[in-house]
């Protein structure tokens, strides 16, 4: 093949395909899209301010839990969001009293790790005062953390 031929090809992201020519479909528009995804990162919108009053005390505990804003820059899919005239974060992706921050994927697995064993030690030590409760006479039965389900006749 000839260098001219080569040169005058259109490259394939500009090609239009049979994907990109099927019809969309309406969808309400979703007020708080996702940023794309970044690989080692964990992504949040954090409350800033409510019914036009700030909400410091939010904002500061969710900067101790290791929440970072995200500066524009890194999110260019979000630019068009930012319509504020005065924003309280600037430079940052700020919608409608919301802060979209992020977080290392491995503090946010320690965290949510964290919250699961505090959610299991209170479900514990409730079942254990209920179990404290109980007389010989008449026992309560442990508490069942199951479900089941069944679907037709006779289950």
């Amino acid at each position: 093949m000839s260098e001219t031929a080569k040169a005058s090809r259109t490259p394939r992201s500009v090609e239009k395909r049979e994907q990109e020519l099927r019809p969309q479909n309406w969808s309400p528009p979703n007020m708080l899209p996702d940023p794309y995804p970044k690989d080692g990162f964990t992504f949040k919108w954090v409350r800033i301010s409510t019914q036009g009053q700030d909400d410091p005390m939010n904002y500061s505990k969710k900067l101790r839990e290791g929440w970072e804003a995200v500066p524009i820059e890194e999110a260019p899919e979000m630019e068009h969001l930012v319509l504020d005239p005065n924003p309280r974060f600037e430079g940052k992706v700020e919608v409608g009293g919301l802060l979209l921050c992020r977080m290392p994927d491995s503090m946010a697995a320690q965290r949510n790790e964290y919250y699961q064993r505090q959610s299991k030690d209170a479900i514990t030590s409730v079942d254990n005062q209920l179990m404290r409760e109980s007389n010989p006479r008449m026992p309560i039965n442990a508490p069942e953390r199951t479900s089941r389900v069944s679907f037709g006749k006779g289950s």
